[in-house]
């Protein structure tokens, strides 16, 4: 029952663009009409005209591959009429690396899954198309570990702190730090793309998409801590436990990691609007004839 729900959800996201287009559809079926009033075609030209621009709804598939900024991933479209096609898509890709920021030698791991669904609209009946969407699933993350050996520094507001040398007798230990950088605060996002290249051609059966545009995260989420010691001196006669909530060194040491913090989180501010660019290839498979 479980994997029939999963199913059920999957075709109602994917068809969702299509209840949306519904107007737009109807509008430009009205406009096609009236392009061809007072056009002197015989009733038999007519007739072929009709059924060659009239495909039925999702009587024309097409699935393909890519690359995108969020790694590589694949799609399915399908055809509802000359000027839209509905689309879903998804990408995965993750990377693991090191770096030292503020003092912090880090190990951090990027990971990026999504998925969307989109209407590819065709206002002019050629290769260009305009495509809003939405971001139904988003995992973009960047999550980074630390651990700093006794007696080196880091800095946080521009403060320099230190990392206390194990001590049984205090029970002091080396400090550690977590982070994690969030690229998915709406949920879902809405996203917004133009771009070349109808993966339900004409004529044939494959085709080379491209298209650039940007998906409306909101603001990145950034989450840091400490655990451990930490120390205002190199000396470290003034330590004290991260976790504690009334030690003046602990609330001093916190209180700059709170500000850095919001520094961090302005300088990431940009990536509110996240950008998409993709390319890819794709083929078409189905009955039925249409005009673009």
């Amino acid at each position: 029952m479980r994997t029939i729900r999963l199913q059920c959800l999957g075709l109602a996201l994917f068809l969702a663009p299509a209840g949306l287009m519904a107007q737009f559809s109807s509008s430009m079926s009205t406009f096609d009409a009236m392009a061809t009033e007072g056009a002197v075609v015989p009733r038999s030209g007519m007739a072929v005209q009709q059924s060659e621009s009239s495909g039925r709804p999702f009587s024309r598939f097409a699935i393909g591959g890519g690359m995108s900024v969020m790694g590589p991933g694949g799609e399915l479209t399908a055809y509802v009429n000359n000027h839209l096609n509905v689309r879903a898509s998804g990408n995965a890709f993750s990377y693991s690396t090191s770096f030292t920021t503020n003092g912090f030698p880090a190990k951090a791991s990027l990971n990026m899954a999504a998925a969307r669904v989109s209407g590819d609209i065709y206002p002019f009946h050629v290769g260009f198309r305009i495509s809003p969407g939405l971001m139904m699933y988003n995992g973009n993350e960047l999550t980074a570990s630390s651990s700093l050996a006794g007696g080196s520094s880091f800095t946080l507001n521009g403060n320099t702190y230190y990392s206390a040398t194990a001590n049984p007798l205090t029970g002091a230990t080396p400090l550690s730090a977590n982070a994690l950088l969030g690229l998915h605060t709406n949920k879902p996002a809405f996203t917004l793309t133009a771009g070349w290249g109808n993966t339900i051609p004409r004529n044939g059966h494959w085709s080379f998409p491209f298209e650039v545009g940007a998906a409306f995260i909101g603001t990145p989420a950034v989450q840091a801590n400490l655990a451990g010691w930490a120390c205002l001196d190199q000396a470290q006669t003034m330590c004290s436990n991260m976790a504690s909530t009334t030690d003046p060194v602990a609330l001093q040491i916190q209180g700059d990691l709170n500000t850095q913090i919001g520094k961090w989180k302005n300088d990431l501010d940009p990536l509110k609007t996240f950008p998409i660019v993709s390319f890819g290839a794709a083929y078409s498979f189905g009955g039925g004839s249409r005009v673009r």
